[in-house]
């Protein structure tokens, strides 16, 4: 039985919610304030999960509530409007966690009348949903157990039809890996936060949602009419060209040379320690590419599906992204291209975070290197730097939790816990989520992001980084920044992490945001709810909830001081050759300057009362818990460094 509870009269959309304790689902019509306050996505998550969830529970209590939420723009006639939300208490970090995806499931799940589906409680065997318009249901999935994301996906097509859209997780999120995130659309990932294991830890397979239904939008004509003249109009553009050419591989060889790949675990640079990376990027990785891929509704097409024909490395998969030959590539000296086609293939299917798979056989590469692994940890495996073969053989084992990889499988900090023999100086992270592959010591304002917001170490949670760059988006009030000017960039990064808000939480790519402006959001706004918005008036939502995400970290006795910066990320000591030799970046000037600029205390991210009422946000409380020590679950994790399991 589903009940159906109107919240208030005036609704824009629905929201299903779950409990899998005892398989009751609520249809909930929320009041229309939710929306002109919070937006979509993680905006309601985070004002829904907020409310909802007891304070204090471990990541992978049954308690913690697990949001997949849609934007106002997702599966309209909005350019790259693709984009959902995955979003729960992090089990990598402890903190807020959210990771976004692009494909077809989020405009399946919109038109299939929800704005977002919440899970709470966890079931006492395994399901997964089903979403048919008016059929809600939850279905044994014992029988796929072990399936990975491909073959699922495969499954359940072949026993239910063709036009399905699927969201799910693999063998690693099964186990309750703290790398593992979700799969959609069998390529695209909600990738970091380690969501895939609190879906695990509640026994959900995946959610698979029936193509079917429409979205109303206020003026379909104004908005078909206002979509294509943007795209005649962008087609010119270097970075609509740059994407649609090579999606972001196009941009690996010139970051390896430029500084912003880090390189060997972050000690190396590109020219002395990793000089060919034109063997894994553009023209190298296109030549695999057989067929060009676009999300939903989107002009640019970055995507592509790639096929490595014959050898050890033979599979078919998406296309390597920058962030995935980065992590797989200069940070571990790997340049053979099939083994990190291969890895993403291992990756995708198995459910994991290819950046943090990256960070972390880099780490166990340099732990081994300085005999803190030793071959027999390593089950008789020569983990070197750039011995490809091992890599590829590693990342099986953390799908697997087999030997060494069930150390790795939690992510960095945790392994390096259990390691000890001083590991952790070798354990590159922020708040325990692996960095990615942007080097603040190339771009600072990366460095802010990194350890102000709610989500750690997160390159597209935007930022004075993008200014710095050198890749303004039109429509923004601001120069670009010289990079290594430590003063007077709070407001750009307020501006500029607002700004990323908004597009997450309206349901658009920022791909789309960078070659048509920022502009394009309150216009396609309009045209699709009937709202009128200002640039200005979304920019208050999003730090609406750029604050409330931090209210929820501080509710769960997590302050901006737990984000421990490591030395190598700022140039602490400096790096001795290469484009940032000599470089230490000021991150406390930068921090504290982007603190002011938000109203937040700078060593808590406390925001201020006053900057609350201003924001509308007087109910928010975030008063500070004491510092909780949270278990994790390691079910499938048998190894010498856990003997307690």
């Amino acid at each position: 039985m589903i009940k159906e509870k109107t919240m208030k009269s005036g609704i824009t959309g629905k929201i299903l919610w779950v409990n899998l304790s005892n398989g009751t689902k609520e249809v909930l019509q929320p009041e229309p304030d939710l929306y002109q306050s919070f937006l979509g996505g993680y905006g309601i998550g985070a004002k829904l999960i907020y409310e909802k969830q007891k304070p204090g529970l471990a990541p992978l209590d049954p308690g913690n509530i697990l949001g997949f939420a849609t934007g106002p723009l997702t599966g309209t006639p909005a350019i790259s409007s693709s984009r959902y939300t995955v979003m729960g208490k992090s089990p990598l970090t402890g903190t807020w966690g959210d990771a976004n995806s692009g494909g077809f499931f989020g405009p399946a799940l919109k038109r299939a009348g929800f704005d977002g589906v919440f899970f709470e409680g966890a079931s006492s065997s395994w399901v997964y949903l089903y979403i048919d318009e008016g059929n809600i249901e939850l279905v044994d999935a014992t029988p796929y157990l072990g399936l990975d994301t491909t073959a699922f996906e495969d499954k359940i097509k072949e026993e239910r039809g063709k036009t399905l859209r699927i969201a799910g997780i693999g063998p690693a999120g099964e186990k309750c890996s703290l790398l593992s995130c979700i799969i959609n659309d069998k390529w695209r990932a909600a990738a970091r936060s380690g969501l895939g294991a609190l879906m695990g830890s509640k026994k959900l397979k995946a959610i698979v949602v029936k193509e079917a239904g429409s979205i109303p939008v206020a003026d379909e004509e104004k908005a078909r009419e206002q979509r294509q003249r943007m795209i005649a109009g962008g087609k010119n553009n270097p970075l609509f060209q740059l994407f649609s050419g090579f999606g972001t591989c196009g941009i690996t060889a010139m970051s390896v040379e430029s500084g912003d790949a880090p390189v060997k675990n972050w000690t190396g640079t590109g020219n002395e320690d990793f000089p060919n990376a034109a063997a894994i990027s553009d023209q190298s990785v296109m030549a695999y590419q057989k067929k060009k891929y676009a999300c939903f509704g989107c002009p640019i097409a970055c995507g592509g599906e790639v096929t490595v024909e014959k050898g050890p490395y033979a599979c078919e998969t998406h296309k390597p992204e920058y962030e995935t030959l980065g992590a797989l590539g200069p940070l571990c000296l790997n340049d053979n291209l099939e083994s990190i086609i291969k890895i993403n293939d291992i990756c995708n299917r198995g459910g994991l975070d290819t950046i943090s798979v990256g960070a972390a056989i880099a780490f166990a590469i340099e732990c081994y290197e300085n005999g803190v692994l030793t071959r027999e940890d390593t089950g008789g495996c020569e983990l070197t730097w750039g011995n490809h073969q091992e890599i590829v053989s590693l990342a099986e084992k953390m799908v697997r939790r087999e030997g060494l990889g069930a150390l790795l499988a939690d992510g960095v900090k945790s392994a390096a816990e259990k390691i000890g023999k001083g590991a952790e100086s070798y354990a590159i992270h922020v708040g325990g989520q692996e960095l990615p592959m942007h080097d603040p010591r190339n771009t600072p304002g990366y460095g802010t992001t990194y350890c102000t917001d709610a989500t750690p170490a997160r390159h597209m949670q935007g930022g004075s980084a993008f200014l710095e760059s050198k890749m303004p988006i039109p429509g923004v009030p601001f120069e670009p920044l010289e990079k290594y000017t430590y003063t007077g960039k709070g407001d750009a990064h307020r501006f500029m992490s607002n700004v990323s808000h908004i597009v997450n939480a309206s349901g658009l790519c920022y791909f789309a945001v960078w070659v048509y402006g920022v502009k394009m959001i309150p216009q396609f706004m309009e045209y699709i709810t009937g709202e009128h918005y200002t640039v200005d008036d979304l920019l208050i939502i999003g730090e609406r909830i750029a604050n409330l995400r931090m209210a929820f970290n501080l509710r769960e006795g997590i302050t901006l001081s737990d984000f421990k910066v490591p030395g190598r990320m700022i140039g602490d000591p400096p790096l001795q050759a290469g484009p940032l030799k000599g470089i230490t970046i000021d991150i406390e000037t930068l921090t504290s300057e982007y603190c002011e600029a938000m109203g937040w205390d700078p060593k808590t991210g406390k925001p201020s009362q006053e900057r609350l009422e201003a924001l509308d946000l007087t109910t928010v409380s975030p008063v500070s818990y004491t510092h909780l020590t949270l278990p994790t679950i390691r079910r499938g994790c048998r190894s010498r460094w856990s003997p307690d399991q």
